[in-house]
Order: structure tokens, then C-alpha cells, then sequence
């Protein structure tokens, strides 16, 4: 693996999947990975990223019960999140250089909120690109593996589960039929990785893939101001 000590602009790579499907794990690694061959790294996460969106991120997942969060509530909390996220830390970070790895992102807003909740995807992509001004993923890595495998995994680390964790296991599979539609609709961006086996053969996997990609000549910058 070659090093490299000196990047021109920043490169914002996201990964995305339905829950257990292991984004935490591989992040890490990848994280390390970059870091080790000379990259600057920043690390983050949505909901989250900064102290304003950690702590919508901690009502998005701790909402009583006794108060339903409606589906417009969740999607508007979350574009709130992701301006401050995007403002205060993911741009600097970009302009500055830096490889930006992100757990979850606007695909998750399309799958979660759009093909599952029900929410129309054209007013969450009008809305995201006000949140984002018009921010986009330059390569996008989805953890693919069944939905009752993921959900046996979030079972299992009791202490982790959250709201969104006790969704009905329809509910997760149109989240995973979102997420693969949207891989269609952008093959160029979205790479989708078979997350239902051990982790050491997606760790070799998705570091061939984001090293692969970034070796290849630059591409026109997504980012629009």
C-alpha cells in the first residue's frame, strides 16, 4: 500500500447500512487504515458530530414513548443535526484537506425516514441540499446483510439498543429495500459490500475498495457552495 503525506482537497467517504450491520467496526478500521498510510482523518458520525447535534441525536433515540416523535419531527430533527455537523465540522475539515469518514448520512435520511417512514424523497432531498448546501459523499460504502441477521446482532449488546432498534422488523426491511434502491440509482458512488460474513473479509474488502478508488485520478468535486 502506498503512502501518502500531502492531499490537495478533502475527500468525504460515508458508510451506511441497516442497523448490526457492523458500520461502527469497519469505520475504526478504515480510520486507522488511512491514518497509517499518511492521510489526515477525520472521524464522525450522524446524528452527531458536533455538541448541538449530539444532543438532538440523543432525542432522536431516547424519545418517549408517551410522546411520538412523527415522522416529519424525526426528519426535520435530523437536516437540524446534519447543519450543524456539516457546518462546524465537515467542511472545515474538507477545505483543510482532510479524508472525511462519516457513520450514516443523507442515505440514511432517504432510507429511513423516506422508504420506511414513508416521507416523500423529493422534499428530503429539497430539504437535505438546504441542510448540506448541496454537500454530497464522494464515494459511499453500504454494509449489506439480511435484516434478522442485523437485528440478532442488535440483541445480542442489549445495552446499545435504541428507539430505532425497536422498530418492527418490516419497518428495518424497508429500510434495507431503500438502501439497495439508492445503490441502483448511483453505482458510480454507492459500492455495496456483503456485511453477512466475518469481519476480517470485509475489512480486506472495503480497504481494497477505498484505496483502489482513491488511487484513480481526481474526480470534479461534489461539493457545491
Amino acid at each position: 500500500m502506498g503512502t501518502k503525506t500531502r492531499q490537495t482537497r478533502g475527500l468525504f467517504i460515508t458508510l451506511e447500512g441497516i442497523e448490526g450491520s457492523g458500520k461502527s467496526t469497519q469505520i475504526n478500521h478504515l480510520a486507522k487504515v488511512l491514518s497509517k498510510a499518511g492521510y489526515r482523518v477525520l472521524q464522525t458520525r450522524e446524528p452527531g458530530g458536533t455538541a448541538t447535534a449530539e444532543a438532538i441525536r440523543h432525542i432522536l433515540l431516547t424519545a418517549s414513548s408517551q410522546e411520538p416523535v412523527t415522522p416529519q419531527t424525526e426528519a426535520l430533527l435530523v437536516f437540524a443535526a446534519r447543519c450543524q455537523h456539516v457546518t462546524h465540522l465537515i467542511k472545515p475539515a474538507l477545505q483543510n484537506g482532510d479524508i472525511v469518514l462519516c457513520d450514516r448520512f443523507s442515505d440514511s435520511t432517504l432510507a429511513y425516514q423516506g422508504f420506511a417512514r414513508g416521507l416523500d424523497l423529493q422534499w428530503l432531498r429539497e430539504t437535505n441540499a438546504v441542510a448540506t448546501g448541496g454537500l454530497a459523499p464522494d464515494l459511499t460504502l453500504l454494509l449489506d446483510l439480511p435484516v434478522s441477521v442485523g437485528l440478532a446482532r442488535r440483541r445480542a449488546d442489549r445495552g446499545q439498543q435504541n428507539r430505532l432498534d425497536r422498530e418492527t422488523e418490516r419497518f428495518h426491511r424497508k429500510v434495507r429495500r431503500g438502501f439497495l434502491a439508492l445503490a441502483a440509482e448511483e453505482p458510480g458512488r454507492m459500492k455495496i459490500l456483503n456485511a453477512n460474513r466475518p469481519a476480517q473479509e470485509i475489512r480486506d474488502e472495503l480497504t481494497e475498495i477505498v484505496i483502489g478508488w482513491m488511487a484513480k485520478p481526481p474526480r470534479p468535486s461534489r461539493r457545491r457552495s
